[in-house]
């Protein structure tokens, strides 16, 4: 062994080691249980940050240690090359994104092996290459052929100077964050999925998932939304049309004064036409299309609308509704029309109050009787019915399922559930992007491209246009095509892409079989490794990476392709990489590289000021607070790296940079480092105790102990690592075993001492080996092992030597020793004191003496002073 401890010279050495030898290729093999860990694989960005290392360590620990125990494991990485990041991020490097994104994935491999990752590298994937999307296009086709995919007019947030559309998170205050002009809401067509078909049993099987988070779980169900209620239908004055409005409350339809619509509602312009309102009213729509339209932020706008000039009828009281169109109506609940009820529901109250509205009364409380005039809010809680004609005197949960009735009776309505789940729009109007696989003809209508006809391939040699807008509208080779139905050569190629969601939505299945050319993966192997044990990932993929994987997989299930529907059986959700921000109060925000220290202070590199210490923030590039793993590994390695990101918080906590705890951790790693040049003359050529013949009563003292912390410690980290995956204290244990082992004076006489010794170095090496794998991977050769550490087995532990021994007691009187009693190991501090009190020996000293201190150090001595 070296003197001191060299991570470049290690690190290199066995990764180089790990790439020739193959160690982490897998295949199938039916004979073994398998294991399918990953993580949710990145953005090619074109360098990996703080949350890359700390997600993927945390994945590489539990692959290790999977391995270890026996399992063919699966540990893959790929690339979620598609899509806007990829696209936006080359207009700003002014390079192509194909260019761009393959140069990033060289950069990125080459870092992710740097850090030591375990993973099998002949399965890589990158969802940008033909071979990946030529089976997305396939699977396309054959949902289309069900069914499951369709095209429709749908709104959507377009920004007419970059002639795109964008999604919610690219809209700022109403502006698009490319160019910074107004953003409006436009009809376009539209490829959709029909996730909606699988609401209920999507919502259903979160009932099933064992192994996900409970805040996850809550998240999937709340964005499906179900709601159990009611459709009733509503005459438009004058017209055959009905307006049909879903509710929770038919318990109150008979208070229901004025009906609300979204703007987005195709009856508001119709209603209005013609009316001397028509024009305020297309003056509203064009104001809503401008503004932020999610429900999150309709939520926080001022209630306001504008009168269609048209009116409908309550079916039920008969009342004369007047017909407004609101911005608190959305398309995306119900039917996108509202039925308001001012005395019941807070917001239409707010509503009436402004428009001078009716307000009846229709549900009282228990106790009292409500005065319409006389309300300042709503009243929403349960009670008895009122002003309901037959429904009168009844509780009002009661009429729930009366009025449901009768609406059903009557054919004014329905029973129904609706969800707040809608179709999964797929389209995009970019570059960057899986060509959808159809043809649009005129004399055909729009065509599927024959399955020997793919896959499209997106054309790599063409430049975006001006503003970053898509080419390939205009990009004759690649538009231009024959009809595959009439052989009219006028046809034209859709110029729509794929959302990149639908690449990560099935990516995990591929990488079983990653080469497999006539399929969209090869189903002995899917069978096999399916479905993935543990996934790891942000919990800001919580709803829309999740749930579409869900229900793709359930799409594969209906086509007889896979056998299962859930994809992941555990999901963890490791937390944010967080540290302070630094602000100049000349230049802003500072990366930590343009601050320096001077005279106990902090000033700004660039003139000298006094730097301020802001919140403790998500590492962003925007805020500048970000430490770039690349020089830590330069200065540290790739173990203490990883140590840190393990050490510092468990997985699922938000872990708070700390340039201590970096120091920290290198401390250790060359503490282990020195104790095993320290022992390693002891241990040479010496065989380790053997765990499973070597009973403890064999070994007194010091040794003895060691031998039983020892197994203890295998069973605090293998329980931490397999049960809860709190990295941290299983880190804090072994440093724990590693202090008592430098606690040991050694007993030359003792022939057990070397095999002991031995068995706890091997120990902490085995046990830190899925943490810091390069150095342990050297101790263990350095103790003779031929093979590599990833192929020893999991250390066990005995359940006898994890009794813990009675503890040797000194009594001082004084300071001076008087005497020695055992006690057992789990006796309290006050059952050590009155055992010393009433020891005969310290009897004769006290004498009757008072007493004025009786001292107790844990599991050691009584001071006893008088």
């Amino acid at each position: 062994m070296d003197q001191k401890y060299n991570p470049r010279k290690i690190e290199e050495k066995w990764q180089n080691y790990w790439e020739s030898s193959e160690l982490f290729k897998v295949e199938e093999d039916p004979s073994r249980e398998k294991y399918y860990l990953m993580e949710m694989f990145p953005y090619p960005s074109g360098k990996i940050h703080m949350g890359h290392v700390r997600n993927y360590t945390i994945g590489d620990v539990v692959a290790r240690y999977k391995k270890m125990q026996g399992y063919n494991v699966l540990h893959p990485m790929g690339w979620d090359a598609f899509g806007m990041p990829a696209e936006n991020a080359a207009i700003a490097n002014k390079s192509h994104p194909a260019k761009w994104t393959y140069q990033n994935i060289d950069n990125m491999r080459s870092e992710l092996k740097r850090v030591g990752f375990s993973y099998d590298w002949d399965r890589e994937i990158a969802t940008c290459k033909p071979d990946y999307y030529h089976w997305e296009q396939w699977l396309f086709l054959k949902m289309h052929e069900k069914g499951m995919a369709y095209r429709k007019e749908s709104f959507v947030n377009w920004c007419e100077p970059c002639l795109t559309v964008l999604a919610n998170e690219q809209v700022e205050a109403g502006m698009c964050w490319r160019c910074g002009k107004p953003v409006r809401q436009q009809r376009l067509p539209q490829w959709f999925f029909r996730i909606t078909d699988y609401a209920e049993d999507l919502l259903a099987y979160c009932d099933r998932l064992p192994g996900w988070p409970e805040k996850v779980i809550t998240m999937q169900r709340n964005w499906i939304g179900k709601s159990i209620g009611a459709e009733i239908r509503f005459p438009v004055e004058g017209t055959v049309t009905e307006i049909p409005v879903f509710t929770t409350r038919q318990d109150t339809v008979f208070g229901a004064t004025f009906m609300c619509l979204a703007p987005e509602h195709p009856l508001v312009t119709e209603l209005s036409k013609g009316k001397q309102q028509e024009k305020e009213v297309n003056q509203f729509i064009d104001r809503m299309s401008l503004q932020d339209r999610s429900s999150r932020a309709v939520d926080t706008y001022e209630k306001e609308g504008v009168f269609t000039g048209a009116y409908c009828t309550n079916p039920l009281s008969g009342g004369r509704m007047p017909i407004f169109t609101a911005n608190f109506a959305l398309m995306e609940y119900g039917t996108g029309a509202v039925m308001s009820v001012p005395a019941h529901d807070q917001r239409d109250f707010e509503f009436a109050k402004k428009y001078n509205l009716d307000i009846v009364v229709v549900v009282n409380p228990f106790d009292t009787q409500l005065d319409a005039g006389a309300m300042t809010e709503s009243f929403t809680d349960e009670g008895v019915m009122v002003n309901s004609g037959r429904f009168d005197g009844m509780k009002s949960r009661d009429a729930l399922d009366a009025i449901a009735g009768y609406l059903e009776e009557n054919g004014i309505g329905k029973k129904t559930v609706s969800y707040r789940l809608r179709d999964w729009g797929i389209s995009r109007q970019r570059y960057w992007g899986a060509p959808i696989p159809m043809i649009h003809c005129k004399t055909c209508g729009i065509v599927p491209v024959p399955e020997e006809a793919l896959p499209i391939l997106l054309p790599e040699d063409v430049d975006l246009l001006d503003g970053g807008r898509s080419p390939l509208p205009s990009l004759e080779s690649f538009v231009k095509t024959d009809c595959p139905r009439c052989g009219d050569s006028q046809a034209r190629r859709e110029t729509d892409t794929m959302d990149t969601f639908v690449e990560s939505s099935w990516y995990f299945e591929r990488y079983c079989s990653p080469g497999f050319k006539t399929g969209m993966f090869k189903k002995e192997a899917v069978d096999y490794w399916m479905p993935v044990d543990q996934y790891i990932g942000g919990v800001e993929h919580a709803i829309l990476h999740l749930l579409y994987s869900r229900y793709f997989t359930r799409v594969l299930h209906d086509l007889g392709l896979v056998k299962f529907k859930e994809p992941f059986t555990r999901l963890l959700t490791q937390g944010m990489v967080c540290k302070e921000t630094i602000s100049c109060p000349e230049h802003g925000f500072l990366f930590p590289e343009e601050v320096e220290s001077k005279d106990g202070g902090r000033i700004c590199k660039m003139c000298g000021a006094t730097v301020e210490l802001g919140r403790i923030e998500k590492m962003s590039k925007s805020k500048k607070n970000v430490v770039d793993p690349r020089t830590l590994l330069e200065k540290y390695g790739a173990d203490i790296t990883r140590l840190f990101c393990l050490f510092a918080a468990p997985p699922e906590k938000d872990l708070e940079w700390s340039e201590q705890g970096v120091e920290g951790g290198f401390r250790f790693i060359n503490r282990v480092w020195r104790l095993a040049r320290e022992w390693m003359n002891d241990i040479e050529d010496i065989k380790a105790v053997s765990p499973f013949t070597d009973h403890p009563d064999r070994l007194n003292g010091e040794i003895r102990a060691l031998y039983k912390t020892t197994h203890a410690t295998i069973k605090k980290v293998t329980t931490d690592i397999e049960d809860r995956f709190h990295f941290n204290t299983a880190i804090s244990a072994v440093m724990e075993l590693v202090n008592a082992c430098y606690g040991i004076d050694g007993n030359r006489d003792d022939p057990l001492e070397p095999q002991v010794k031995r068995f706890t170095l091997e120990a902490v090496v085995l046990l830190l080996s899925p943490i810091i794998p390069h150095l342990s991977e050297e101790l263990w050769e350095a103790m003779g092992h031929k093979e590599s550490i990833l192929l020893a087995p999991w250390p066990t532990y005995r359940e006898d030597a994890l009794t813990k021994d009675d503890l040797l007691i000194v009594v001082q009187v004084n300071g001076k020793l008087r005497s020695r009693f055992t006690v057992s190991p789990d006796a309290d501090e006050e059952t050590i004191k009155s055992m010393a009190m009433e020891d005969e020996r310290i009897q004769k000293f006290i004498h009757g003496k008072p007493v004025k201190k009786v001292i107790v150090v844990k599991e050691k001595l009584v001071n006893i002073v008088i």
